[in-house]
Protein backbone atom coordinates (compact mmCIF):
# COMPACT_ATOMS: atom_id res chain seq x y z
CA UNK A 1 0.00 0.00 0.00
CA UNK A 2 2.69 2.47 0.78
CA UNK A 3 4.87 1.55 -2.28
CA UNK A 4 1.30 1.89 -4.38
CA UNK A 5 0.62 5.47 -2.71
CA UNK A 6 4.80 6.41 -3.21
CA UNK A 7 4.51 5.92 -7.19
CA UNK A 8 1.35 7.92 -7.12
CA UNK A 9 2.94 10.95 -5.51
CA UNK A 10 5.67 10.00 -7.64
CA UNK A 11 3.92 10.12 -11.14
CA UNK A 12 2.02 13.25 -9.70
CA UNK A 13 5.34 15.25 -9.25
CA UNK A 14 6.81 14.03 -12.85
CA UNK A 15 3.25 15.32 -14.54
CA UNK A 16 3.34 18.18 -12.37
CA UNK A 17 7.31 18.58 -13.12
CA UNK A 18 6.30 18.17 -16.75
CA UNK A 19 3.74 20.57 -16.82
CA UNK A 20 5.70 23.35 -14.90
CA UNK A 21 8.54 22.40 -17.89
CA UNK A 22 6.09 22.52 -20.49
CA UNK A 23 4.97 26.30 -19.34
CA UNK A 24 8.19 27.03 -19.11
CA UNK A 25 8.61 26.01 -22.93
CA UNK A 26 5.64 27.71 -23.65
CA UNK A 27 6.62 31.35 -22.68
CA UNK A 28 9.88 31.54 -25.25
CA UNK A 29 7.31 31.73 -28.09
CA UNK A 30 4.44 33.65 -26.37
CA UNK A 31 7.05 35.95 -24.41
CA UNK A 32 8.47 37.05 -27.97
CA UNK A 33 4.62 37.20 -29.34
CA UNK A 34 4.71 39.74 -26.57
CA UNK A 35 7.90 41.55 -26.91
CA UNK A 36 7.91 41.78 -30.87
CA UNK A 37 3.99 43.41 -30.68
CA UNK A 38 4.81 45.55 -28.15
CA UNK A 39 7.86 46.89 -29.83
CA UNK A 40 6.83 47.08 -33.33
CA UNK A 41 3.90 49.32 -31.71
CA UNK A 42 6.48 51.47 -30.32
CA UNK A 43 8.36 51.51 -33.59
CA UNK A 44 5.77 53.04 -35.53
CA UNK A 45 6.23 56.72 -36.34
CA UNK A 46 3.06 57.79 -34.74
CA UNK A 47 2.14 60.57 -32.03
CA UNK A 48 1.92 58.89 -28.51
CA UNK A 49 5.07 56.03 -29.62
CA UNK A 50 8.76 55.88 -27.92
CA UNK A 51 9.48 55.70 -31.75
CA UNK A 52 7.79 59.42 -32.77
CA UNK A 53 9.19 61.06 -29.65
CA UNK A 54 13.22 60.20 -30.69
CA UNK A 55 12.14 60.76 -34.39
CA UNK A 56 11.12 64.47 -33.60
CA UNK A 57 13.78 65.38 -32.07
CA UNK A 58 17.03 63.42 -31.21
CA UNK A 59 17.47 63.27 -27.31
CA UNK A 60 21.61 63.76 -27.99
CA UNK A 61 23.57 66.43 -28.52
CA UNK A 62 25.14 66.24 -32.00
CA UNK A 63 28.46 67.41 -32.22
CA UNK A 64 30.00 68.11 -35.73
CA UNK A 65 33.71 69.04 -35.56
CA UNK A 66 36.20 70.16 -37.89
CA UNK A 67 40.04 69.54 -38.99
CA UNK A 68 41.32 72.20 -41.88
CA UNK A 69 44.49 70.86 -43.62
CA UNK A 70 47.12 73.43 -43.76
CA UNK A 71 50.03 73.80 -46.06
CA UNK A 72 53.82 73.51 -44.34
CA UNK A 73 55.82 73.89 -47.63
CA UNK A 74 53.59 76.47 -49.61
CA UNK A 75 56.39 78.12 -51.61
CA UNK A 76 58.45 75.02 -52.96
CA UNK A 77 54.76 73.50 -54.13
CA UNK A 78 54.55 76.61 -56.33
CA UNK A 79 57.98 77.73 -57.48
CA UNK A 80 59.43 73.97 -57.65
CA UNK A 81 56.01 71.72 -57.98
CA UNK A 82 57.39 69.66 -54.69
CA UNK A 83 54.50 67.42 -53.02
CA UNK A 84 52.81 69.24 -50.57
CA UNK A 85 53.11 68.56 -46.80
CA UNK A 86 50.53 69.01 -44.55
CA UNK A 87 49.45 69.64 -41.11
CA UNK A 88 45.62 69.17 -39.85
CA UNK A 89 44.79 71.62 -37.37
CA UNK A 90 41.12 71.22 -35.21
CA UNK A 91 38.79 70.47 -33.52
CA UNK A 92 36.49 73.14 -34.73
CA UNK A 93 33.34 71.99 -32.79
CA UNK A 94 29.56 72.76 -33.54
CA UNK A 95 26.57 72.12 -31.81
CA UNK A 96 23.68 70.77 -34.13
CA UNK A 97 20.58 69.15 -35.16
CA UNK A 98 19.81 70.03 -31.79
CA UNK A 99 16.16 71.48 -32.74
CA UNK A 100 12.90 69.17 -34.00
CA UNK A 101 11.89 68.79 -37.12
CA UNK A 102 9.85 71.16 -38.85
CA UNK A 103 6.90 70.93 -41.48
CA UNK A 104 5.78 67.37 -39.95
CA UNK A 105 2.89 66.45 -42.21
CA UNK A 106 1.36 62.77 -42.24
CA UNK A 107 0.31 61.67 -45.48
CA UNK A 108 -2.30 59.28 -46.16
CA UNK A 109 -0.09 56.59 -47.80
CA UNK A 110 1.23 56.02 -44.38
CA UNK A 111 4.55 58.38 -44.65
CA UNK A 112 5.45 61.96 -42.92
CA UNK A 113 6.78 64.54 -44.43
CA UNK A 114 9.31 66.93 -42.64
CA UNK A 115 12.35 69.56 -43.26
CA UNK A 116 15.48 69.08 -40.98
CA UNK A 117 16.48 72.55 -39.42
CA UNK A 118 20.42 72.78 -40.41
CA UNK A 119 21.63 75.29 -36.98
CA UNK A 120 25.19 75.28 -35.91
CA UNK A 121 26.21 76.86 -32.18
CA UNK A 122 30.20 77.07 -31.90
CA UNK A 123 31.62 75.32 -28.82
CA UNK A 124 34.71 77.39 -27.47
CA UNK A 125 35.48 74.91 -25.00
CA UNK A 126 35.87 71.82 -27.42
CA UNK A 127 37.62 74.21 -30.22
CA UNK A 128 41.13 74.67 -30.39
CA UNK A 129 40.67 78.10 -31.13
CA UNK A 130 37.71 80.87 -31.80
CA UNK A 131 35.68 80.81 -34.35
CA UNK A 132 36.81 83.53 -36.59
CA UNK A 133 40.25 82.27 -36.68
CA UNK A 134 39.08 80.47 -39.79
CA UNK A 135 37.27 82.35 -42.02
CA UNK A 136 36.60 79.35 -44.19
CA UNK A 137 34.76 77.86 -41.26
CA UNK A 138 31.44 79.79 -41.94
CA UNK A 139 31.24 78.53 -45.58
CA UNK A 140 32.11 74.58 -44.14
CA UNK A 141 30.19 74.44 -41.39
CA UNK A 142 26.11 74.42 -40.83
CA UNK A 143 24.46 78.42 -40.89
CA UNK A 144 22.04 79.17 -39.49
CA UNK A 145 18.74 79.14 -41.11
CA UNK A 146 19.24 76.28 -43.46
CA UNK A 147 17.42 72.92 -43.83
CA UNK A 148 18.35 69.81 -45.22
CA UNK A 149 15.50 68.12 -46.74
CA UNK A 150 12.11 68.05 -47.47
CA UNK A 151 12.08 64.18 -47.11
CA UNK A 152 9.32 61.53 -46.93
CA UNK A 153 10.04 58.64 -45.13
CA UNK A 154 7.40 55.55 -44.25
CA UNK A 155 5.68 55.54 -40.73
CA UNK A 156 5.51 51.91 -40.52
CA UNK A 157 2.19 51.99 -40.03
CA UNK A 158 0.99 49.66 -42.15
CA UNK A 159 4.20 47.34 -42.65
CA UNK A 160 7.16 47.97 -39.75
CA UNK A 161 9.65 46.64 -41.81
CA UNK A 162 9.66 49.71 -44.16
CA UNK A 163 9.02 52.32 -40.87
CA UNK A 164 11.79 55.47 -41.21
CA UNK A 165 12.71 54.39 -45.17
CA UNK A 166 13.05 57.78 -47.20
CA UNK A 167 10.07 57.30 -49.69
CA UNK A 168 11.03 61.16 -51.37
CA UNK A 169 14.29 63.32 -50.89
CA UNK A 170 13.06 67.31 -52.13
CA UNK A 171 9.76 65.73 -53.23
CA UNK A 172 11.22 63.14 -55.45
CA UNK A 173 11.32 59.03 -55.32
CA UNK A 174 15.28 58.94 -56.72
CA UNK A 175 17.92 61.32 -57.13
CA UNK A 176 19.12 63.36 -59.67
CA UNK A 177 22.91 63.50 -59.73
CA UNK A 178 23.94 60.57 -61.15
CA UNK A 179 22.38 59.97 -64.44
CA UNK A 180 22.15 56.52 -63.80
CA UNK A 181 19.29 54.34 -62.26
CA UNK A 182 21.19 52.34 -59.92
CA UNK A 183 23.06 55.42 -58.81
CA UNK A 184 20.18 57.49 -58.52
CA UNK A 185 18.59 54.76 -56.37
CA UNK A 186 17.15 56.34 -52.53
CA UNK A 187 18.27 53.36 -50.33
CA UNK A 188 17.29 52.86 -46.68
CA UNK A 189 17.13 55.53 -43.79
CA UNK A 190 18.50 58.27 -42.79
CA UNK A 191 20.57 56.22 -40.54
CA UNK A 192 18.92 57.75 -37.44
CA UNK A 193 16.76 54.33 -36.60
CA UNK A 194 15.97 51.12 -38.96
CA UNK A 195 13.37 48.49 -38.65
CA UNK A 196 13.06 46.48 -35.20
CA UNK A 197 14.77 43.02 -35.13
CA UNK A 198 17.75 43.25 -37.12
CA UNK A 199 19.61 40.40 -38.61
CA UNK A 200 23.21 41.14 -38.30
CA UNK A 201 24.11 38.96 -41.22
CA UNK A 202 21.90 41.97 -43.49
CA UNK A 203 23.32 45.07 -44.23
CA UNK A 204 21.76 48.52 -43.42
CA UNK A 205 20.92 51.14 -46.14
CA UNK A 206 20.70 54.56 -45.93
CA UNK A 207 21.25 57.87 -47.99
CA UNK A 208 23.31 60.56 -46.90
CA UNK A 209 22.61 64.18 -48.32
CA UNK A 210 26.05 65.25 -47.50
CA UNK A 211 27.68 62.87 -50.32
CA UNK A 212 24.80 62.92 -52.54
CA UNK A 213 24.26 58.90 -52.60
CA UNK A 214 23.24 55.92 -50.68
CA UNK A 215 25.67 53.58 -49.10
CA UNK A 216 25.56 50.21 -47.32
CA UNK A 217 27.33 49.40 -43.42
CA UNK A 218 28.03 45.77 -42.56
CA UNK A 219 27.76 44.34 -39.21
CA UNK A 220 31.67 44.44 -37.59
CA UNK A 221 30.83 43.71 -33.98
CA UNK A 222 28.34 43.14 -30.96
CA UNK A 223 29.56 44.73 -27.56
CA UNK A 224 27.77 46.61 -25.34
CA UNK A 225 27.41 50.36 -24.87
CA UNK A 226 26.65 51.41 -21.06
CA UNK A 227 24.88 48.15 -20.66
CA UNK A 228 23.18 47.98 -23.52
CA UNK A 229 23.52 45.35 -26.58
CA UNK A 230 24.24 46.87 -29.69
CA UNK A 231 25.59 45.81 -33.39
CA UNK A 232 28.26 47.72 -34.83
CA UNK A 233 27.95 48.36 -38.48
CA UNK A 234 30.73 50.20 -40.73
CA UNK A 235 31.23 50.95 -44.39
CA UNK A 236 32.75 48.50 -46.34
CA UNK A 237 35.68 49.48 -48.56
CA UNK A 238 33.96 48.95 -51.43
CA UNK A 239 31.64 51.74 -50.83
CA UNK A 240 34.25 53.57 -52.32
CA UNK A 241 35.81 51.38 -54.45
CA UNK A 242 36.80 52.22 -58.08
CA UNK A 243 34.79 50.45 -60.69
CA UNK A 244 37.98 47.73 -61.60
CA UNK A 245 36.99 46.70 -57.68
CA UNK A 246 33.66 46.98 -57.51
CA UNK A 247 31.23 47.47 -61.03
CA UNK A 248 28.49 49.06 -59.01
CA UNK A 249 30.01 52.52 -59.02
CA UNK A 250 30.99 52.23 -62.70
CA UNK A 251 28.08 55.36 -62.75
CA UNK A 252 29.83 57.37 -59.88
CA UNK A 253 33.00 57.97 -61.91
CA UNK A 254 32.27 61.12 -63.71
CA UNK A 255 36.00 62.79 -64.48
CA UNK A 256 38.18 59.68 -66.32
CA UNK A 257 41.00 62.90 -65.69
CA UNK A 258 40.29 62.69 -62.28
CA UNK A 259 40.17 59.26 -61.53
CA UNK A 260 42.62 58.09 -63.64
CA UNK A 261 40.15 56.69 -66.08
CA UNK A 262 38.51 55.29 -63.13
CA UNK A 263 40.84 53.27 -61.48
CA UNK A 264 41.20 55.03 -58.27
CA UNK A 265 39.56 54.07 -55.10
CA UNK A 266 38.37 56.48 -52.04
CA UNK A 267 37.24 59.63 -53.84
CA UNK A 268 33.53 60.65 -54.95
CA UNK A 269 32.96 63.67 -57.49
CA UNK A 270 30.10 64.90 -55.75
CA UNK A 271 29.99 68.21 -58.30
CA UNK A 272 26.77 67.10 -59.86
CA UNK A 273 25.49 68.02 -56.80
CA UNK A 274 26.90 70.95 -55.82
CA UNK A 275 26.15 73.18 -58.49
CA UNK A 276 29.12 72.17 -59.98
CA UNK A 277 31.38 73.30 -57.72
CA UNK A 278 34.53 70.41 -57.86
CA UNK A 279 34.35 69.08 -54.62
CA UNK A 280 35.74 65.78 -53.67
CA UNK A 281 34.44 63.49 -50.85
CA UNK A 282 36.50 61.13 -49.28
CA UNK A 283 37.11 59.31 -45.69
CA UNK A 284 39.57 61.19 -43.79
CA UNK A 285 42.92 60.91 -44.45
CA UNK A 286 41.83 59.22 -47.54
CA UNK A 287 41.48 56.15 -45.39
CA UNK A 288 40.80 52.94 -47.44
CA UNK A 289 41.74 55.01 -50.47
CA UNK A 290 44.17 54.19 -53.97
CA UNK A 291 47.58 54.56 -52.53
CA UNK A 292 48.58 57.06 -55.07
CA UNK A 293 46.08 59.53 -53.16
CA UNK A 294 48.43 59.44 -49.52
CA UNK A 295 51.93 59.39 -51.55
CA UNK A 296 51.05 62.84 -53.50
CA UNK A 297 50.27 64.51 -50.07
CA UNK A 298 52.35 63.94 -47.20
CA UNK A 299 51.50 64.21 -43.40
CA UNK A 300 48.63 62.03 -44.06
CA UNK A 301 48.03 59.40 -41.36
CA UNK A 302 44.86 57.13 -42.12
CA UNK A 303 43.78 55.62 -38.89
CA UNK A 304 40.40 53.22 -38.77
CA UNK A 305 39.92 53.84 -35.57
CA UNK A 306 39.50 57.71 -35.76
CA UNK A 307 38.97 58.04 -39.44
CA UNK A 308 35.98 55.46 -40.01
CA UNK A 309 32.47 55.89 -40.32
CA UNK A 310 30.19 53.87 -38.12
CA UNK A 311 26.99 53.09 -36.59
CA UNK A 312 26.16 51.18 -33.24
CA UNK A 313 22.03 50.16 -33.16
CA UNK A 314 20.35 48.25 -30.91
CA UNK A 315 18.93 45.20 -32.78
CA UNK A 316 15.93 45.07 -30.85
CA UNK A 317 14.25 48.70 -31.45
CA UNK A 318 16.76 49.33 -34.77
CA UNK A 319 17.59 52.61 -32.48
CA UNK A 320 20.91 54.53 -33.31
CA UNK A 321 22.12 54.68 -29.65
CA UNK A 322 26.09 55.81 -30.80
CA UNK A 323 27.50 56.82 -34.58
CA UNK A 324 30.23 59.24 -36.07
CA UNK A 325 30.28 59.76 -39.75
CA UNK A 326 33.51 60.89 -40.97
CA UNK A 327 33.99 62.80 -44.30
CA UNK A 328 36.79 64.65 -46.16
CA UNK A 329 36.27 67.43 -48.74
CA UNK A 330 38.82 67.50 -51.03
CA UNK A 331 40.20 69.69 -54.40
CA UNK A 332 41.79 69.17 -57.63
CA UNK A 333 44.70 71.18 -58.71
CA UNK A 334 47.12 70.24 -61.40
CA UNK A 335 49.52 71.62 -64.45
CA UNK A 336 48.02 74.79 -65.86
CA UNK A 337 49.75 76.91 -68.40
CA UNK A 338 46.91 79.55 -67.74
CA UNK A 339 47.25 79.92 -63.81
CA UNK A 340 51.04 81.09 -63.58
CA UNK A 341 51.06 79.58 -59.74
CA UNK A 342 50.61 76.15 -61.05
CA UNK A 343 52.72 75.81 -63.69
CA UNK A 344 55.00 74.19 -62.47
CA UNK A 345 53.33 71.30 -60.76
CA UNK A 346 53.72 67.79 -62.11
CA UNK A 347 50.54 65.99 -62.03
CA UNK A 348 47.01 66.49 -61.13
CA UNK A 349 46.53 66.08 -56.95
CA UNK A 350 43.63 65.49 -54.68
CA UNK A 351 44.17 67.82 -51.87
CA UNK A 352 42.76 67.42 -48.85
CA UNK A 353 40.89 70.54 -47.40
CA UNK A 354 39.06 69.99 -44.35
CA UNK A 355 37.65 66.55 -42.89
CA UNK A 356 34.70 66.45 -40.42
CA UNK A 357 33.59 64.32 -37.38
CA UNK A 358 29.71 64.47 -36.44
CA UNK A 359 28.98 62.30 -33.61
CA UNK A 360 26.43 61.60 -30.92
CA UNK A 361 26.26 59.31 -28.65
CA UNK A 362 22.85 58.33 -26.08
CA UNK A 363 23.22 59.88 -22.65
CA UNK A 364 22.91 57.92 -19.47
CA UNK A 365 19.69 58.69 -18.60
CA UNK A 366 18.04 57.63 -22.26
CA UNK A 367 20.60 54.10 -21.14
CA UNK A 368 18.87 54.00 -17.92
CA UNK A 369 15.38 54.49 -19.87
CA UNK A 370 16.15 51.83 -22.35
CA UNK A 371 17.62 49.66 -19.73
CA UNK A 372 14.38 49.64 -17.60
CA UNK A 373 11.87 49.86 -20.32
CA UNK A 374 13.38 47.29 -22.42
CA UNK A 375 16.67 45.48 -21.97
CA UNK A 376 15.23 44.45 -18.25
CA UNK A 377 11.81 43.24 -19.13
CA UNK A 378 13.60 41.07 -21.88
CA UNK A 379 15.97 39.68 -18.84
CA UNK A 380 13.27 39.33 -16.14
CA UNK A 381 10.89 37.18 -19.17
CA UNK A 382 14.30 35.17 -20.05
CA UNK A 383 14.70 34.42 -16.26
CA UNK A 384 10.89 33.23 -15.61
CA UNK A 385 11.35 31.14 -18.98
CA UNK A 386 14.43 29.82 -17.75
CA UNK A 387 13.57 28.95 -14.14
CA UNK A 388 10.02 27.74 -15.10
CA UNK A 389 11.69 25.02 -17.61
CA UNK A 390 15.07 24.04 -15.20
CA UNK A 391 12.83 23.54 -11.94
CA UNK A 392 9.34 21.72 -14.48
CA UNK A 393 12.48 19.40 -15.46
CA UNK A 394 14.14 18.90 -12.54
CA UNK A 395 10.95 17.96 -10.96
CA UNK A 396 10.06 15.88 -13.63
CA UNK A 397 13.34 14.20 -14.38
CA UNK A 398 14.01 13.42 -9.87
CA UNK A 399 10.21 12.03 -9.74
CA UNK A 400 10.66 9.56 -12.80
CA UNK A 401 13.74 8.27 -11.52
CA UNK A 402 12.81 7.88 -7.97
CA UNK A 403 9.57 5.83 -9.50
CA UNK A 404 11.95 3.72 -11.37
CA UNK A 405 13.46 2.91 -8.09
CA UNK A 406 10.76 2.21 -6.22
CA UNK A 407 9.05 0.15 -8.80
CA UNK A 408 12.32 -1.93 -9.01
CA UNK A 409 12.00 -2.14 -5.15
CA UNK A 410 8.63 -2.99 -5.33
CA UNK A 411 9.55 -5.66 -8.14
CA UNK A 412 12.15 -7.32 -5.94
CA UNK A 413 10.23 -7.76 -2.61
CA UNK A 414 7.61 -9.30 -4.62
CA UNK A 415 9.79 -11.85 -6.04
CA UNK A 416 11.12 -13.05 -2.90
Amino acid sequence: MGCCNARCWLITGAVFGAIVAILGGLLIPLGNIVIEGTVKQEAVIENGTTAYDNWVATGAVVFRQFWFFTVQNPTEVIENGSTPVVMERGPYTYKTRFLPKENITFNPNHTASFLLPLVAIFEPSMSVGPEEEEVVILNLAVVNGTFDGPYNVFTGKDDISKVSMIDRFRGESKLAFWGDEYCDMLNGTDASSFAPFLDKKKPLYFFSSDICRSVSASHMKTYSLKGIKVYRYSLLASTLASPVDNPDNHCFCRNPVVTKNCTLAGVLDISSCQKGKPIYISLPHFLSGSPSLIEAVHGLHPNPEHHETFLDVEPTTGFTLNFAKRIQVNMMYGPSNVITVLKKVKDYTMFPVVWLNETATLDDATADMIKTELVSRINLLAMVQQALLGTGLAIFIICLISFCFVKQNNGQVNFF
